[in-house]
């Protein structure tokens, strides 16, 4: 099984997000891989590494999914694995509930999200965003 971290989805992956929306609730699983050392796109000198980095996006994206109807379900530090193999394991884990995809993706265009995404950007080597349903 191949496994690739990435930062932002591919053309293929946001237009199945896009389309065909069936309109239930989601809970994104996101399992988060951060730099060592923050690193801003600007240029900016930082002392913070980039799990801090991730943190101040933290903050402020969890109101945001409140602001847009969704809930923070859980957010935990990785401490091993129990179960399989991966060459890396991951640094955090999180799970957030949008009560659909249109919410979520309103939400990643709003302002206040282009105000807050380059601490995510900084923070973050890569992720997986696993998005999951309830029957």
């Amino acid at each position: 099984m191949k496994v690739e971290n990435a930062v932002y989805p591919n053309d293929a992956q946001m237009k199945g997000f896009t389309e065909n929306d069936h309109g239930k609730a989601i809970y994104m699983v996101n399992l988060l891989k951060f730099k060592e050392k923050a690193e801003y796109s600007d240029g900016r000198e930082t002392d913070l590494t980039g799990s801090e980095a991730y943190a101040l996006y933290g903050v402020g994206v969890a109101k945001l999914i409140t602001e847009f109807g969704g809930e923070l379900v859980f957010m935990g530090g990785v401490e091993r694995l129990m179960l399989g193999e991966v060459e890396e394991l991951w640094d955090q884990v999180g799970i957030a509930k949008y009560p659909n995809r249109k919410a979520m993706l309103d939400m990643m265009t709003s302002p206040a999200y282009a105000e807050i995404s380059p601490h995510r950007d900084a923070g973050l080597a890569g992720q997986l965003n696993i998005e999951t349903t309830n029957p």
